[in-house]
């Protein structure tokens, strides 16, 4: 199976989600199917139903972290230099509204562009692959094409 590429910050993350899942939600999702039963004929116990429903995403998710985690390539941006590539954060300046952005190349499954984590899948990402401060990029988005220069690189 192919490795899944993840900063230390996102491994960190999803560990924590799984040991709260599995020691928070879990457990609280037991003891609500345990009081729902208790309440006599589960054919129409919308509680149950509920609780049950619940379980059952808990349960999907744990596995799927479990996988992602068993996957995990932890890369740390710090030991890397040069060109544009996992881990950097990258400033660049959009060409057309001189707008500044800020964003760090991290793996799919650790990825919030609120946050400035960009997914290496992306259009953005894939583009500026290779590059260096001073170079320009086009970039195909949703909202049409985009023109970005690269201002600064750093692996932090």
């Amino acid at each position: 199976m192919e490795k899944i590429p993840m900063t230390a910050g996102g491994h960190a993350a999803l560990e924590v989600e799984l040991k709260h899942l599995k020691s928070v939600e879990r457990p609280a999702i037991i003891r609500a199917i345990a009081e729902a039963r208790e309440h006599g004929d589960l054919s129409e116990n919308a509680e149950y139903h509920s609780a049950k429903e619940k379980q059952s995403f808990i349960e999907g998710r744990i596995k799927e972290i479990e996988g992602i985690l068993s996957l995990a390539e932890v890369i740390d941006p710090r030991k890397l230099s040069g060109p544009i590539k996992f881990g950097a954060t990258v400033t660049l300046v959009d060409e057309e509204t001189e707008d500044e952005r800020t964003y760090q190349i991290v793996g799919e499954h650790e990825a919030n562009i609120e946050k400035g984590l960009l997914n290496i899948r992306s259009p953005i990402a894939r583009a500026l692959i290779g590059k260096e401060p001073g170079d320009s990029v086009e970039v195909r988005t949703p909202g049409g094409e985009r023109s970005y220069e690269v201002v600064k690189v750093a692996y932090i």
